[in-house]
């Protein structure tokens, strides 16, 4: 089967995703394109695959605007093949926080119009390294609020990698669009 990745990363969690879901689905024989979608010279890469995987950050409630626009440009490509969104998420690491994760996806279908047949979310990283001092704080103060996490001591990843390569798993078995 050949598959499409197509994926943005902001501070380098979701390429790290998308590398995973690709030496998986490698490994069980199928034939991977990978597509990042901040790359503007790249050829359109919706072409002879058989299934997709989307997968973007959100930050600030939204996931990039660059992936929405390619989601937008070919939503009826997309609609038409068996799709996964990937939805990256700090909010997708804590049970209390889950339904908002939900919630931006919700709001990227609405924007985009693009319906994907399987949704995933997924917990990202914090990356102290690459944040700003306001960046810092929120991450501290609002995401993290009462967590005993401490975004001083250096990167802190959530992913849970068995769960979503048992996901991608599902999602292989899945029977493709007519």
């Amino acid at each position: 089967m050949h598959i499409l990745i197509a994926f943005e990363t902001i501070e380098g969690q979701t390429r790290k995703i998308s590398e995973f879901v690709a030496d998986r689905l490698r490994a069980k024989g199928h034939s991977i394109q990978m597509f990042d979608t901040q790359d503007k010279r790249a050829a359109f890469p919706i072409i002879d695959v058989d299934k997709v995987i989307l997968a973007a950050p959100v930050h600030e409630r939204r996931h990039p605007q660059s992936f929405e626009v390619f989601v937008s440009a070919d939503r009826a490509k997309l609609n038409s093949l068996q799709t996964l969104l990937i939805s990256v998420s700090l909010n997708a690491a804590f049970p209390e926080t889950i339904d908002e994760a939900k919630e931006y996806v919700t709001e990227m279908k609405m924007r985009t119009g693009f319906m994907p047949n399987t949704e995933v979310l997924v917990a990202g990283a914090v990356r102290p390294g690459s944040y700003g001092y306001f960046e810092t704080q929120v991450v501290r103060n609002v995401l993290l609020a009462d967590r005993k996490i401490d975004v001083i001591k250096g990167d802190h990843e959530f992913t849970d990698w068995r769960a979503l390569g048992l996901q991608i798993d599902t999602f292989l078995d899945l029977a493709p669009n007519v």
